[in-house]
Protein backbone atom coordinates (compact mmCIF):
# COMPACT_ATOMS: atom_id res chain seq x y z
CA UNK A 1 0.00 0.00 0.00
CA UNK A 2 1.20 3.24 -0.95
CA UNK A 3 0.83 6.88 0.88
CA UNK A 4 0.34 9.91 -1.46
CA UNK A 5 -1.17 12.74 -1.56
CA UNK A 6 -4.35 12.93 -3.70
CA UNK A 7 -7.36 15.33 -4.57
CA UNK A 8 -10.62 13.94 -3.11
CA UNK A 9 -12.16 13.41 -6.61
CA UNK A 10 -8.97 11.73 -7.83
CA UNK A 11 -8.49 9.59 -4.81
CA UNK A 12 -12.06 8.13 -5.93
CA UNK A 13 -11.13 6.81 -9.11
CA UNK A 14 -7.86 5.45 -8.13
CA UNK A 15 -9.90 3.96 -4.79
CA UNK A 16 -12.46 2.10 -7.85
CA UNK A 17 -9.86 0.89 -10.08
CA UNK A 18 -8.21 -0.73 -6.91
CA UNK A 19 -12.05 -2.22 -6.08
CA UNK A 20 -11.71 -4.08 -9.79
CA UNK A 21 -13.51 -1.14 -11.67
CA UNK A 22 -13.09 -1.29 -15.02
CA UNK A 23 -15.71 0.68 -17.17
CA UNK A 24 -16.70 4.55 -15.90
CA UNK A 25 -19.46 6.06 -18.18
CA UNK A 26 -19.84 9.69 -17.57
CA UNK A 27 -20.77 13.34 -18.31
CA UNK A 28 -18.98 16.33 -17.20
CA UNK A 29 -20.37 18.94 -14.64
CA UNK A 30 -18.65 20.76 -11.91
CA UNK A 31 -17.31 20.12 -9.16
CA UNK A 32 -16.60 15.95 -9.96
CA UNK A 33 -14.79 16.74 -13.31
CA UNK A 34 -11.82 15.82 -11.86
CA UNK A 35 -12.48 12.00 -11.75
CA UNK A 36 -13.90 11.09 -15.28
CA UNK A 37 -10.23 13.16 -16.17
CA UNK A 38 -8.79 11.21 -13.70
CA UNK A 39 -10.56 7.78 -15.00
CA UNK A 40 -10.02 8.70 -19.21
CA UNK A 41 -6.59 8.98 -18.53
CA UNK A 42 -6.50 5.96 -15.89
CA UNK A 43 -8.63 2.82 -17.11
CA UNK A 44 -6.82 2.45 -20.37
CA UNK A 45 -3.67 1.78 -18.62
CA UNK A 46 -5.12 -0.80 -16.51
CA UNK A 47 -7.24 -2.90 -19.75
CA UNK A 48 -9.98 -0.92 -18.64
CA UNK A 49 -12.95 1.48 -20.70
CA UNK A 50 -13.48 5.27 -20.21
CA UNK A 51 -16.53 6.90 -22.16
CA UNK A 52 -17.75 9.87 -22.25
CA UNK A 53 -21.53 9.63 -22.83
CA UNK A 54 -23.47 12.45 -25.28
CA UNK A 55 -25.59 13.17 -21.97
CA UNK A 56 -25.96 11.90 -18.35
CA UNK A 57 -29.40 9.50 -19.87
CA UNK A 58 -26.54 7.67 -22.17
CA UNK A 59 -24.33 7.36 -19.50
CA UNK A 60 -26.26 5.28 -16.72
CA UNK A 61 -27.52 3.51 -19.51
CA UNK A 62 -24.31 2.21 -20.55
CA UNK A 63 -23.87 1.66 -16.84
CA UNK A 64 -27.11 -0.48 -17.00
CA UNK A 65 -25.51 -2.70 -20.00
CA UNK A 66 -21.89 -3.25 -18.01
CA UNK A 67 -23.35 -4.29 -14.71
CA UNK A 68 -25.94 -6.61 -16.62
CA UNK A 69 -22.93 -7.88 -18.33
CA UNK A 70 -21.29 -8.46 -14.87
CA UNK A 71 -18.78 -5.74 -15.14
CA UNK A 72 -17.65 -3.56 -12.02
CA UNK A 73 -18.68 -0.33 -13.43
CA UNK A 74 -19.52 3.47 -11.73
CA UNK A 75 -20.43 6.43 -12.87
CA UNK A 76 -20.30 10.20 -11.50
CA UNK A 77 -22.28 13.31 -11.72
CA UNK A 78 -22.97 16.66 -9.62
CA UNK A 79 -26.55 17.62 -8.64
CA UNK A 80 -28.53 18.06 -12.04
CA UNK A 81 -26.92 15.52 -13.51
CA UNK A 82 -28.17 13.23 -11.12
CA UNK A 83 -31.46 13.59 -11.59
CA UNK A 84 -31.18 13.37 -15.21
CA UNK A 85 -29.94 9.56 -14.59
CA UNK A 86 -32.80 9.15 -11.78
CA UNK A 87 -35.16 7.02 -14.44
CA UNK A 88 -31.70 4.86 -15.23
CA UNK A 89 -31.22 4.36 -11.39
CA UNK A 90 -34.53 2.72 -11.04
CA UNK A 91 -34.30 0.85 -13.97
CA UNK A 92 -30.91 -1.08 -12.11
CA UNK A 93 -32.62 -1.25 -9.07
CA UNK A 94 -35.53 -2.45 -10.08
CA UNK A 95 -33.63 -5.07 -12.54
CA UNK A 96 -31.30 -6.12 -9.41
CA UNK A 97 -28.03 -4.99 -11.00
CA UNK A 98 -25.03 -3.55 -9.00
CA UNK A 99 -23.07 -0.52 -9.51
CA UNK A 100 -21.72 2.89 -7.85
CA UNK A 101 -23.14 6.26 -8.44
CA UNK A 102 -20.92 9.41 -7.07
CA UNK A 103 -22.87 12.50 -6.75
CA UNK A 104 -20.43 15.66 -5.60
CA UNK A 105 -23.44 17.64 -4.54
CA UNK A 106 -23.40 21.21 -5.43
CA UNK A 107 -25.84 24.39 -4.31
CA UNK A 108 -29.34 24.10 -6.14
CA UNK A 109 -32.59 23.95 -7.33
CA UNK A 110 -31.96 24.18 -10.65
CA UNK A 111 -29.03 25.26 -12.17
CA UNK A 112 -27.91 26.51 -8.81
CA UNK A 113 -24.21 26.93 -7.98
CA UNK A 114 -20.65 25.24 -8.04
CA UNK A 115 -20.59 25.67 -4.71
CA UNK A 116 -20.50 22.59 -2.32
CA UNK A 117 -24.27 21.71 -0.78
CA UNK A 118 -25.77 18.54 0.71
CA UNK A 119 -29.29 19.82 -0.49
CA UNK A 120 -29.56 16.47 -2.28
CA UNK A 121 -30.19 14.20 0.68
CA UNK A 122 -33.51 13.43 -0.06
CA UNK A 123 -32.65 12.29 -3.83
CA UNK A 124 -30.52 10.28 -2.63
CA UNK A 125 -31.81 8.27 0.25
CA UNK A 126 -35.72 7.97 -0.51
CA UNK A 127 -35.54 6.58 -3.99
CA UNK A 128 -35.29 9.82 -6.25
CA UNK A 129 -36.98 8.36 -9.19
CA UNK A 130 -39.74 6.35 -9.55
CA UNK A 131 -41.29 3.27 -7.79
CA UNK A 132 -40.52 1.65 -4.91
CA UNK A 133 -36.80 1.66 -4.71
CA UNK A 134 -34.03 2.16 -2.32
CA UNK A 135 -30.27 3.05 -3.24
CA UNK A 136 -27.73 2.31 -0.28
CA UNK A 137 -26.06 5.22 0.55
CA UNK A 138 -22.61 6.00 2.22
CA UNK A 139 -21.77 9.63 3.42
CA UNK A 140 -17.75 10.21 3.44
CA UNK A 141 -16.22 13.14 5.66
CA UNK A 142 -12.49 12.74 4.30
CA UNK A 143 -10.75 11.93 1.41
CA UNK A 144 -9.30 8.35 3.25
CA UNK A 145 -12.74 7.62 4.19
CA UNK A 146 -13.85 8.73 -0.10
CA UNK A 147 -11.22 5.34 -0.52
CA UNK A 148 -12.03 3.67 1.96
CA UNK A 149 -15.68 3.37 1.24
CA UNK A 150 -15.77 3.40 -2.44
CA UNK A 151 -13.98 0.08 -2.18
CA UNK A 152 -16.62 -1.59 0.42
CA UNK A 153 -19.09 0.42 -2.18
CA UNK A 154 -18.60 -1.88 -4.83
CA UNK A 155 -18.35 -4.71 -2.24
CA UNK A 156 -21.36 -3.87 -1.03
CA UNK A 157 -23.21 -3.68 -4.63
CA UNK A 158 -22.46 -7.07 -5.41
CA UNK A 159 -23.56 -8.32 -2.18
CA UNK A 160 -26.61 -6.81 -2.34
CA UNK A 161 -26.98 -6.48 -6.40
CA UNK A 162 -28.26 -2.90 -5.87
CA UNK A 163 -27.03 0.55 -6.87
CA UNK A 164 -24.78 2.29 -3.64
CA UNK A 165 -24.38 5.59 -4.03
CA UNK A 166 -21.09 7.63 -2.49
CA UNK A 167 -22.64 11.24 -1.21
CA UNK A 168 -20.06 13.37 -1.25
CA UNK A 169 -19.69 17.70 -1.77
CA UNK A 170 -18.08 20.04 -3.64
CA UNK A 171 -15.21 20.41 -0.67
CA UNK A 172 -14.42 17.16 -0.52
CA UNK A 173 -14.18 16.52 -3.87
CA UNK A 174 -11.75 19.26 -4.33
CA UNK A 175 -9.43 19.26 -0.81
CA UNK A 176 -6.20 17.30 -1.01
CA UNK A 177 -5.76 15.04 1.64
CA UNK A 178 -3.05 12.31 2.27
CA UNK A 179 -4.34 8.75 1.64
CA UNK A 180 -3.83 5.31 1.19
CA UNK A 181 -5.21 3.24 -1.28
CA UNK A 182 -5.47 -0.63 -0.66
CA UNK A 183 -3.66 -2.82 -3.07
CA UNK A 184 -5.65 -3.74 -6.37
CA UNK A 185 -8.22 -6.54 -6.13
CA UNK A 186 -6.84 -9.20 -8.79
CA UNK A 187 -10.50 -8.93 -10.63
CA UNK A 188 -10.26 -12.96 -11.25
CA UNK A 189 -11.20 -13.08 -7.45
CA UNK A 190 -14.04 -10.75 -7.78
CA UNK A 191 -17.30 -12.12 -6.95
CA UNK A 192 -18.76 -15.13 -9.95
CA UNK A 193 -22.22 -13.40 -11.10
CA UNK A 194 -24.27 -16.11 -12.74
CA UNK A 195 -26.47 -14.53 -13.38
CA UNK A 196 -24.96 -12.38 -16.03
CA UNK A 197 -25.47 -11.60 -19.84
CA UNK A 198 -22.04 -13.25 -20.22
CA UNK A 199 -23.32 -15.67 -23.12
CA UNK A 200 -25.60 -19.09 -22.52
CA UNK A 201 -23.54 -21.68 -24.30
CA UNK A 202 -23.68 -24.42 -21.41
CA UNK A 203 -26.69 -22.51 -19.49
CA UNK A 204 -30.17 -21.34 -19.78
CA UNK A 205 -29.99 -17.48 -20.96
CA UNK A 206 -30.11 -14.96 -18.57
CA UNK A 207 -32.50 -12.16 -18.53
CA UNK A 208 -32.10 -8.75 -17.03
CA UNK A 209 -35.29 -7.12 -16.86
CA UNK A 210 -37.27 -4.54 -14.59
CA UNK A 211 -40.90 -5.13 -16.44
CA UNK A 212 -43.52 -7.21 -15.05
CA UNK A 213 -47.07 -6.89 -16.76
CA UNK A 214 -48.58 -9.13 -14.64
CA UNK A 215 -49.29 -6.98 -11.16
CA UNK A 216 -48.95 -10.10 -9.01
CA UNK A 217 -45.91 -10.40 -10.61
CA UNK A 218 -44.88 -7.12 -9.83
CA UNK A 219 -45.93 -7.31 -6.35
CA UNK A 220 -43.97 -10.33 -5.75
CA UNK A 221 -40.84 -8.58 -7.28
CA UNK A 222 -41.40 -5.36 -5.01
CA UNK A 223 -41.42 -8.12 -1.74
CA UNK A 224 -38.64 -9.30 -2.62
CA UNK A 225 -36.66 -6.04 -2.97
CA UNK A 226 -38.01 -4.60 0.21
CA UNK A 227 -36.90 -7.57 2.21
CA UNK A 228 -33.56 -7.17 0.79
CA UNK A 229 -33.65 -2.81 1.57
CA UNK A 230 -34.64 -4.30 5.21
CA UNK A 231 -31.60 -6.36 5.38
CA UNK A 232 -29.50 -3.86 4.40
CA UNK A 233 -31.63 -1.91 7.71
CA UNK A 234 -30.27 -4.95 9.72
CA UNK A 235 -26.98 -5.32 8.66
CA UNK A 236 -25.25 -2.08 6.87
CA UNK A 237 -25.77 0.99 9.73
CA UNK A 238 -22.74 2.65 10.10
CA UNK A 239 -22.35 6.07 12.34
CA UNK A 240 -19.66 7.41 14.72
CA UNK A 241 -19.81 8.85 17.77
CA UNK A 242 -17.59 11.71 18.96
CA UNK A 243 -17.44 13.28 23.09
CA UNK A 244 -21.28 11.88 23.28
CA UNK A 245 -20.82 10.27 26.36
CA UNK A 246 -21.71 12.54 28.56
CA UNK A 247 -23.11 15.15 25.92
CA UNK A 248 -26.33 17.61 26.82
CA UNK A 249 -26.20 18.82 23.54
CA UNK A 250 -26.07 16.80 20.65
CA UNK A 251 -25.23 17.54 17.18
CA UNK A 252 -25.63 15.59 14.77
CA UNK A 253 -24.37 15.80 10.75
CA UNK A 254 -22.89 14.29 8.15
CA UNK A 255 -19.92 14.38 5.67
CA UNK A 256 -17.79 17.46 5.40
CA UNK A 257 -20.21 19.54 8.00
CA UNK A 258 -19.92 16.27 10.47
CA UNK A 259 -16.32 17.35 10.07
CA UNK A 260 -16.69 20.85 10.89
CA UNK A 261 -18.96 20.11 13.83
CA UNK A 262 -16.13 17.63 15.86
CA UNK A 263 -14.30 20.94 15.28
CA UNK A 264 -17.18 22.81 17.28
CA UNK A 265 -17.80 20.02 19.94
CA UNK A 266 -14.29 20.64 20.86
CA UNK A 267 -14.11 24.21 20.75
CA UNK A 268 -17.75 23.91 23.12
CA UNK A 269 -15.94 21.88 25.46
CA UNK A 270 -13.47 24.07 25.67
CA UNK A 271 -15.77 26.70 26.63
CA UNK A 272 -17.29 24.19 29.12
CA UNK A 273 -20.48 23.16 27.14
CA UNK A 274 -20.71 19.34 26.87
CA UNK A 275 -21.55 18.59 23.14
CA UNK A 276 -21.33 15.53 21.51
CA UNK A 277 -21.39 14.54 17.78
CA UNK A 278 -23.71 11.59 16.29
CA UNK A 279 -22.61 10.94 12.49
CA UNK A 280 -24.41 9.06 10.11
CA UNK A 281 -22.29 7.32 8.06
CA UNK A 282 -25.36 5.32 6.52
CA UNK A 283 -28.12 7.32 4.75
CA UNK A 284 -29.58 4.83 3.57
CA UNK A 285 -30.14 2.77 6.20
CA UNK A 286 -30.63 5.39 8.25
CA UNK A 287 -29.24 4.31 11.88
CA UNK A 288 -32.34 5.60 13.54
CA UNK A 289 -32.33 3.20 16.68
CA UNK A 290 -28.55 3.42 17.28
CA UNK A 291 -29.57 7.47 17.66
CA UNK A 292 -32.24 6.87 19.93
CA UNK A 293 -30.25 4.86 22.06
CA UNK A 294 -27.86 6.93 22.68
CA UNK A 295 -30.24 10.04 23.45
CA UNK A 296 -31.46 8.20 26.26
CA UNK A 297 -28.42 6.46 27.08
CA UNK A 298 -26.63 9.39 27.79
CA UNK A 299 -29.88 11.55 29.02
CA UNK A 300 -29.29 14.30 25.96
CA UNK A 301 -31.48 17.70 26.56
CA UNK A 302 -31.08 18.94 22.77
CA UNK A 303 -30.22 17.56 19.29
CA UNK A 304 -28.87 20.35 16.73
CA UNK A 305 -29.05 19.04 13.05
CA UNK A 306 -26.53 20.47 11.40
CA UNK A 307 -26.66 20.43 7.35
CA UNK A 308 -25.77 22.38 4.31
CA UNK A 309 -29.48 22.35 2.90
CA UNK A 310 -32.52 24.64 3.98
CA UNK A 311 -33.61 21.10 5.97
CA UNK A 312 -34.06 17.35 4.60
CA UNK A 313 -31.18 15.34 7.10
CA UNK A 314 -33.60 16.86 9.75
CA UNK A 315 -36.40 14.84 9.21
CA UNK A 316 -34.56 11.59 9.90
CA UNK A 317 -33.17 12.89 12.75
CA UNK A 318 -36.88 13.59 14.17
CA UNK A 319 -38.05 10.32 13.00
CA UNK A 320 -35.41 8.93 15.60
CA UNK A 321 -35.73 11.78 18.15
CA UNK A 322 -39.97 10.92 18.15
CA UNK A 323 -40.21 14.26 19.94
CA UNK A 324 -38.36 13.20 23.32
CA UNK A 325 -36.32 15.90 23.58
CA UNK A 326 -35.86 19.35 21.93
CA UNK A 327 -34.67 19.46 18.07
CA UNK A 328 -33.57 22.17 15.89
CA UNK A 329 -32.34 22.84 12.35
CA UNK A 330 -29.47 25.08 11.72
CA UNK A 331 -29.33 24.69 7.91
CA UNK A 332 -27.15 26.58 5.45
CA UNK A 333 -28.77 26.24 2.37
CA UNK A 334 -27.33 27.58 -1.17
CA UNK A 335 -23.56 26.47 -1.38
CA UNK A 336 -23.26 28.56 2.28
CA UNK A 337 -20.21 26.33 4.07
CA UNK A 338 -20.71 27.15 7.74
CA UNK A 339 -17.61 28.02 10.40
CA UNK A 340 -17.51 26.43 12.89
CA UNK A 341 -17.26 29.92 14.97
CA UNK A 342 -20.94 30.45 13.36
CA UNK A 343 -22.55 27.39 14.86
CA UNK A 344 -21.23 27.45 18.00
CA UNK A 345 -22.54 31.02 18.40
CA UNK A 346 -25.68 30.18 18.04
CA UNK A 347 -25.42 27.06 19.95
CA UNK A 348 -24.62 30.07 22.92
CA UNK A 349 -27.51 31.97 21.48
CA UNK A 350 -25.59 34.99 20.28
CA UNK A 351 -26.85 35.39 17.13
CA UNK A 352 -24.65 34.64 14.50
CA UNK A 353 -25.17 33.50 11.03
CA UNK A 354 -28.53 31.96 10.40
CA UNK A 355 -27.60 29.57 7.13
CA UNK A 356 -27.03 32.85 4.36
CA UNK A 357 -23.74 34.73 5.07
CA UNK A 358 -24.49 37.96 3.18
CA UNK A 359 -20.70 39.65 3.67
Amino acid sequence: MERRLMKGNEAIGEAAIAAGCRYFFGYPITPQNELPEYMARRLPEVGGVYLQAESEVSAINMVYGAAGAGARVMTSSSSPGISLKQEGLSYIAGAELPCVVVNMVRGGPGLGGIQPAQSDYFQATKGGGHGDYHLLVLAPASVQELVNLVREAFDLADKYRNPVMILGDGVLGQMMEPVTIADPVPVASLPAKPWATTGAQDRPANLINSLYIDPLELSAHNAKLIAKYERMAREELRFERYCADDAEILLVAYGITARICRTVVDLGRQAGLKLGLFRPISLFPFPYAPLADLIAEVGVNKVICVEMSAGQLVEDVRLAVEGRVPTVLYGYPGGVVPLPAEILSRIKGEGGANGVRRS
